[in-house]
């Protein structure tokens, strides 16, 4: 095989999984789940910290 021919074939296997992920990011399957995470940042509630405690917004580290 020469170099345009594997480019060809690289790019066909590239149209192919950029088509995989679009259906699979639009399957209504996938619908409920993307609509609860896209609310995520819309939704009242405690902020979780790095060491896994709870805590409450604008109480940053460092802050007393």
């Amino acid at each position: 095989m020469d170099l345009p021919t594997l480019r060809g074939l690289f790019t066909l296997v590239l149209m192919i999984a950029f088509v995989v992920i679009v259906v699979w990011a639009w399957s209504s399957k996938r619908r409920k789940e993307f609509d609860e995470a896209a609310r995520l940042p819309l939704e009242d509630g405690p902020l979780a910290d790095q060491s896994g405690t709870a805590r409450t917004a604008g109480t940053g580290a460092g802050e007393k």
